[in-house]
């Protein structure tokens, strides 16, 4: 369980150094991701990445 929580830790770690360059990739701005304002705040509902990063994993794990 510890090998679980470091991983996890990591993996964390390295999106949250990350996410300065994900920013500049147009996943989760592609037609069918949704932006619904709700009091002042955005809820975000991500459905077309969601499906496309999917394809993109299940392309690779065949392939590999």
């Amino acid at each position: 369980m510890l090998k679980w929580l470091a991983t996890l830790f990591v993996v964390l770690l390295i999106l949250a150094i990350a996410t300065h360059w994900l920013g500049r990739v147009p996943i989760g701005r592609l037609p069918g991701d949704l932006r619904i304002p709700v009091r002042g705040r955005v809820l975000y509902v991500p459905f077309t990445s969601t499906v496309l990063l999917s394809l993109l994993l299940l392309g690779l794990s065949r392939i590999l």
